[in-house]
């Protein structure tokens, strides 16, 4: 009996992420998030460069790679394929797509990048409680702001330090410089952990660990962050208002069981992620299907001063039962329970949708039902909406803004989003 080592990581990293969440709290959250993302960045930025090394250089990374890899730009249909209107999937003999729908395209079209990234980025940053906990744990706006500038900074960091090392090691297996490496890569699932076979193959023993203890760092302290943000949410937003004279003692104590629930229920989500094609893109779709209510309540709700509770409430819930509705579809093919729905009905259509474009329907859907039911119920009552909107902000609220920020803030923003841009500009194939 061969016991699988992903079970036994995935367990095991759950479990331990859990229990010193349940004992730490947010202040363990916090001292691994400083920690590890200096090990982390400096792990990668040293595997970035064994591997081009290996290789013969960033030069010689691209003309293996071809232009197709350094596209983030892909056409809304692929090169040899037939779009059509109409919702089919036609195959050659060799089972190719010749024709097919042209929102059914899963390689990430230009369309789907241009407005779906955008939504999952707002969400995540603006609205996700486990980017906002953080945020309001600063003593003030000025710190928050900087924080986030800084965030945002170590956020360019993952688009050289691990989609970089994936080309790198595609194309060592392409060039095949590393036999060992090759052999593990050309396995089934083998390309889904091309970052640790380089980690593996590429490093010394001694850099070895230190990058892998990183990349762990990194993960549980993604779980954690995820476990005390929503056993915060539950126990600030749920329990305290069902008993409002809980004591201090007892909220700790439901925040706690709350993270216990993550949990086991991270436990039972194991055999999903498992039986996804790629983890990247399943989280992306899972994003995708959930943060375009969210999105559209915020992102409105800031500029429109007119839009209600009613229509917030009613967007968040229509959006919501929609992106479940997807994912409840999806499911089922996800943990490989069949191939496939029946060719051509309703749920293999929906199925076979870009996730992109499913989220942008989500967000049109979601936008359009709070402003209809915003304007068909009664306008919001002012003096609750003070300062909650661009509209509604006070001269001390803006003035107090203001006061927050200055020119290194406004130039570490610019940098920022030049090198953002840079990136769209460069990476056009």
């Amino acid at each position: 009996m061969v016991i699988d080592s992903f079970w036994i990581g995935s367990i095991a990293v759950i479990i331990l992420t859990g229990l010193y969440t349940i004992i730490g709290g947010m202040r363990a959250v916090a001292y691994n998030d400083a920690v590890q993302v200096v090990v982390l960045i400096g792990g990668s930025a040293v595997l970035t460069f064994y591997g081009l090394n290996k290789l013969g250089g960033w030069g010689e990374l691209r003309h293996i790679c071809g232009p197709d890899m350094f596209n983030l730009w892909k056409p809304l249909v692929p090169v040899g394929q037939i779009a059509s209107w109409s919702p089919i999937k036609e195959l050659d003999a060799s089972g190719a797509i010749v024709r097919q729908a042209w929102y059914f395209n899963n390689n990430f079209p230009w369309l789907g990048m241009a407005i779906c990234a955008p939504v999952i980025g707002l969400w995540y940053w603006c609205t996700d409680q486990y980017i906002v906990q953080r945020a309001l744990g600063a003593p003030n706006q000025k710190v928050a702001r900087e924080g986030s500038i800084f965030a945002a900074f170590l956020k360019l960091f993952p688009v050289y330090l691990f989609i970089i090392p994936g080309l790198i090691c595609y194309a060592l297996v392409k060039k095949g410089l590393v036999p060992e490496l090759a052999a593990e890569f050309n396995k089934p699932g083998g390309s889904q952990g091309a970052f640790p076979l380089m980690v593996q193959y590429l490093l010394p023993p001694g850099l070895r660990g230190i990058v892998v203890a990183g990349l762990l760092s990194a993960l549980m302290g993604s779980l954690a962050g995820v476990f005390n943000a929503c056993s915060t949410l539950f126990t600030v937003d749920i329990y305290e208002k069902l008993r409002p004279k809980a004591s201090q003692s007892e909220l700790v104590r439901m925040g706690r069981l709350a993270t216990g629930v993550m949990v086991l229920i991270a436990l039972l989500w194991i055999p999903v992620v498992k039986g996804a094609h790629g983890l990247y893109e399943y989280l992306q779709s899972v994003q995708g299907y959930l943060a375009p209510p969210i999105f559209v309540v915020f992102f409105f709700g800031v500029f429109w001063k007119r839009l209600n509770k009613q229509g917030c409430f009613w967007a968040m819930v229509v959006g919501f039962v929609v992106g479940i509705f997807r994912m409840a579809v999806d499911t089922p093919i996800t943990l490989r329970l069949f191939d496939e729905y029946p060719h051509g009905s309703f749920l293999w259509i929906v199925n076979n949708i870009n996730f992109q474009y499913f989220s942008i329907l989500i967000t049109v859907i979601s936008a359009v039902v709070m402003v209809v039911v915003s304007y068909m119920t009664d306008e919001p009552n002012q003096p609750q909406i003070q300062g909650l909107t661009f509209a509604t902000a006070s001269a001390d609220d803006k003035a107090e803004t203001r006061g927050s920020w200055n020119w290194m803030d406004v130039l570490g923003s610019l940098v920022i989003l030049v090198f953002i841009f840079g990136a769209y500009i460069y990476f056009t194939g």
